[in-house]
């Protein structure tokens, strides 16, 4: 049996008990950008949080791409949130190529070059990541500028948070 027909299978059982007030609109408190590893999908417990007070927005690297920052502006504008977090984290995947190797790596597999160059959104630095999506989201303009916009790195490791501070205030503290 296939993995998405076991998934299959056992989504008839889960919806035996399936809680039918999840199918009001969301009213989020927090709009979390996290990263697509399965490590991070457990948010609620690694924050505290109920399941329903994080609208969850899970992205490669995470990146903030044109299509995050839509749904940050959908977030806040339209579902209510009034805080958002980015969360990167130690041990990333996209840490460990970068766009021009992994270009390069698939159009030499496959013989085929034609989606060159895909941006995968591969870094180097999960902090500097995050000072950099920070601004990403700061800068635009229909994210209100009370909206507060934190960043944070999840040690894979200790299981601990650590907040990233963008430049400004890094160099002010």
């Amino acid at each position: 049996m296939s993995i998405i027909d076991k998934a299959l299978k056992e989504n008839r059982n889960y919806s035996k008990k399936h809680d039918k007030n999840l199918a009001q609109r969301p009213f989020p408190k927090i709009a979390v950008v996290t990263c697509m590893d399965p490590r991070l999908s457990h948010l609620s417990e690694i924050l505290g949080l109920p399941q329903a007070d994080i609208d969850v927005i899970r992205t490669g690297g995470p990146a903030v791409t044109q299509d995050v920052l839509g749904e940050l502006v959908v977030s806040t504008k339209v579902l209510g949130s009034t805080e958002i977090m980015l969360l990167n984290h130690t041990g990333c995947g996209f840490t460990t190529f970068t766009d021009d190797e992994l270009n390069a790596k698939l159009a030499a597999e496959t013989g085929d070059s034609s989606p060159t160059p895909m941006r995968f959104f591969a870094f180097k630095d999960p902090e500097q990541n995050t000072r950099e999506q920070i601004n990403l989201v700061r800068s635009h303009p229909w994210i209100a500028k009370e909206i507060p916009v934190r960043g944070f790195v999840f040690d894979m490791e200790t299981g601990l948070l650590s907040e990233v501070l963008p430049k400004a205030q890094q160099t002010a503290a």
